[in-house]
């Protein structure tokens, strides 16, 4: 299995620790490093920062929103850094939730989720491989585009910039059974969200026979500490704003997902306080068994005997939201025994 660093989206603005944290992890031996977005900073810019100053670790977005660029814009950012940084990019996407989609990137959330991704990887795929013009009917995606505002000018085109690779890795996110057995399909990997090594069949039988080369690559949060129930509140606190405000109560996808796993009654309670202005509740409402299955967070010795489950399933890359330098030293130690 291997590791790699997630560092996430910024907050109110750039953590100056996200370099020197992923120099740490390169010389660690970690395979790579993970940059997201929401509706603030953007994923590709950190990456590229990153990248000038590193020289080996791998480069993913774990997620570029597919509502924020069209998918040849986001292929166009993907060959750039691909060249830039000697072939290390990995294109992580997602596709988001109607609140985000409407409300931040004014955008039609799809009545199809499953055909606009798939219609998106698919002109994705075609700039990459650069083998024709792209070209595609689709529901959500037309090029060129022919609706009925069209001028009628419009022609195919194919990248100007040869792509570094053409097989550069896409990996999706994806929450719901039918979502995940897609992303087997037309994917080359999958970046789940709230992995338990005790529940993979919430995601659905498609995991049961992977592709060859497949990626499973899901983030948790792991911090060594003496105290777990301290060491949970950072994980408490990411599900409570999550599980209570990504998202509309009537459409919450990951509030849908924390009761395919079990916690329903929980889960619609985190709802109903973080949506009443209740939020410190809203988070101490997280039961600490859902947040502790989900993350890897106490002594070394407990963390080296949780992560043995972790490494038994199919999971092939575990993306670390990891604080500190000796927290990412010892999870490199534990996971090279």
């Amino acid at each position: 299995m291997r590791l790699g660093l997630a560092l996430g989206y910024w907050g109110r603005g750039p953590s100056p620790g996200h370099v020197p944290l992923a120099q740490e992890a390169e010389r660690l031996g970690y395979d790579s490093v993970w940059t997201a977005e929401s509706w603030g900073s953007d994923a590709f810019t950190p990456l590229t920062w990153i990248a000038a100053h590193t020289s080996r670790i791998r480069l993913g977005t774990a997620v570029a929103q597919m509502a924020a660029r069209s998918p040849v814009t986001t292929a166009m950012h993907a060959l750039t850094l691909d060249h830039l940084s000697g072939g290390r990019m990995m294109l992580g996407l997602g596709l988001s939730g109607p609140q985000v989609v409407e409300g931040w990137y004014g955008r039609p959330f799809p009545a199809s989720p499953l055909t606009a991704t798939r219609e998106y990887v698919d002109v994705l795929r075609q700039v990459l491989r650069r083998e024709a013009p792209v070209e595609l009917a689709g529901r959500f995606h037309s090029h060129p585009y022919r609706g009925p505002d069209a001028t009628g000018l419009g022609k195919p085109l194919k990248p100007i910039t040869h792509p570094l690779r053409p097989d550069l890795p896409v990996l999706l996110g994806a929450e719901g059974p039918k979502n995940v057995a897609q992303t087997t399909r037309i994917a080359d990997g999958w970046l789940p969200l709230y992995w338990s090594p005790t529940r993979p069949e919430v995601y659905g039988p498609a995991l049961g026979d992977l592709p060859e080369g497949f990626l499973v690559a899901p983030m948790a949060q792991v911090r060594v500490c003496d105290d777990v129930a301290e060491g949970l509140l950072p994980v408490k606190t990411m599900l409570g704003f999550y599980i209570g405000g990504m998202g509309h109560a009537a459409r919450n996808f990951h509030a849908d997902l924390m009761a395919r796993m079990g916690y329903e009654a929980e889960a619609r309670r985190i709802q109903e306080l973080f949506l009443s202005g209740r939020r410190e509740e809203a988070v101490l409402a997280v039961p600490d068994a859902f947040a502790d299955e989900i993350s890897l967070v106490g002594p070394r010795e407990r963390i080296a005997e949780r992560l043995e489950s972790w490494r038994k399933g199919p999971v092939t890359d575990l993306l670390a939201l990891a604080p500190d330098p000796h927290t990412l030293r010892v999870l490199a130690e534990l996971n090279s025994r």
